[in-house]
């Protein structure tokens, strides 16, 4: 199948550069393409994972992958589908997030076979007055006020920083940098970056008289509108030590049934006619459906024993068996519950705490079975809890 179609087959094309174009160039043996991720945080989260498996769908097709951390862009911080500023992180803050991150993508992609480069290298290095001489005068101060992100500021009166509205020059440079140093011919990123995507197409095509291309993929939600890996505990982070492989199980279980389909097909390795199998399953089975995707993703993320460990904790729990596997949390007893369902993280906060005891959302036991209506309620001893039917963890003393 050619990779274009195998990309529109498991749901990761939105928009692309003219087609035949695009086609013919995927058809060549070895295209290489790039992906950025700006290393603002210290984990990759289950909101990266479309980017990450797009990089993976292609690479297994034969082509060369550059692997872009934006140490440099992000210095400045990306405006797109942001509300506000972001907050400006410090150089050595990025650059432990960018040796942070590099172990998780090894689990996705073959490390030995991509370029790994920082845009800080040429960034950085740039001669303010050169770079607007040389680039800047290749861009539409008009164009780039109709910008989506743009204008989302604009409409609502919350204005557009300077350094942000670099940003797209910065972006679109990288492709040029990119082609110029490994014949990089594809970018590939999320639709929100579709702008600056061909702003950097446009600026090789000026430049060098070269035609590239661009691929982006859907922004992701689930079917009640939340974004991709957002939970009511915050981000489903891919660090085992923010995220357990139990809890991004879990998190896979607990999909809306709409999104069944679609989530196997962009976050599996599962062959297209199993893709079809699995889809076409609906009612109680759709739960052995929620299972296979749980056990896969989970084991993209972690490996295949902690996806296994994974779900045989999952079953003990919800069976009354709970076991050691269970997510646990040391927390100083005596407390109160509120307290310990806070500090334990199996909430937010001790006002959410309250709510959950309020509503009759809290029980004890790995067996569910003794409700708590008080928010005071003292514990000392060893238990699990529940805040709802699907999250839980057992609290030992520390």
């Amino acid at each position: 199948m050619h990779p274009l179609d195998a990309l529109k087959a498991r749901g990761f094309v939105a928009q692309t550069t003219p087609e035949d174009a695009l086609r013919g160039a995927l058809s060549s043996p070895g295209l290489v393409f790039y992906i950025g991720f700006d290393p603002t945080g210290d984990s990759l989260h289950v909101g990266h994972l479309v980017q990450v498996m797009a990089m993976r769908r292609l690479q297994q097709a034969g082509c060369k992958p550059v692997l872009v951390q934006g140490g440099g862009t992000a210095m400045v911080g990306d405006p797109s589908g942001k509300s506000e500023m972001r907050q400006l992180i410090t150089p050595e803050e990025i650059a432990s997030n960018v040796a942070s991150q590099k172990a998780q993508f090894a689990r996705f992609l073959d490390l030995d076979e991509v370029t790994w480069v920082d845009n800080a290298e040429w960034l950085c290095q740039l001669g303010y007055v050169d770079f607007l001489r040389d680039i800047g005068r290749h861009f539409s101060v008009n164009q780039m006020i109709k910008s989506e992100s743009a204008k989302q500021r604009l409409d609502r009166d919350q204005g557009l920083s300077f350094i942000e509205f670099n940003y797209h020059l910065l972006q679109s440079y990288d492709y040029l940098v990119l082609h110029d140093r490994f014949d990089v011919s594809l970018q590939v990123g999320g639709n929100d970056q579709w702008f600056n995507i061909l702003g950097g197409v446009e600026l090789v095509r000026r430049m060098r008289q070269r035609q590239v291309h661009a691929i982006t993929t859907p922004l992701v939600t689930t079917a009640d509108g939340k974004k991709m890996g957002k939970t009511e505990k915050g981000a489903v982070f891919l660090d085992p030590a923010k995220t357990s492989p139990f809890d991004m199980f879990q998190y896979w279980l607990n999909v809306h049934d709409e999104d069944v389909d679609r989530f196997l097909r962009l976050y599996t390795d599962l062959s297209l006619p199993r893709l079809d199998e699995l889809g076409a399953l609906r009612g109680a089975e759709l739960r052995d459906a929620k299972r296979v995707l749980a056990r896969e993703a989970t084991a993209l993320a972690h490996g295949a024993d902690a996806a296994r460990a994974a779900d045989d904790a999952a079953r003990k729990l919800f069976s009354g068996a709970a076991d050691d596997s269970v997510p646990t949390a040391a927390v100083a007893l005596p407390t109160t519950i509120a307290t310990a369902m806070a500090e334990s993280g199996l909430v937010k906060s001790r006002g959410e705490a309250r709510r959950v005891i309020k509503q009759g959302g809290c029980r004890l036991g790995a067996d569910r079975k003794t409700r708590v209506s008080d928010h005071e309620l003292e514990l000392t001893a060893e238990t699990v809890i529940w805040a709802g039917k699907k999250r839980a963890i057992r609290i030992v003393p520390a």
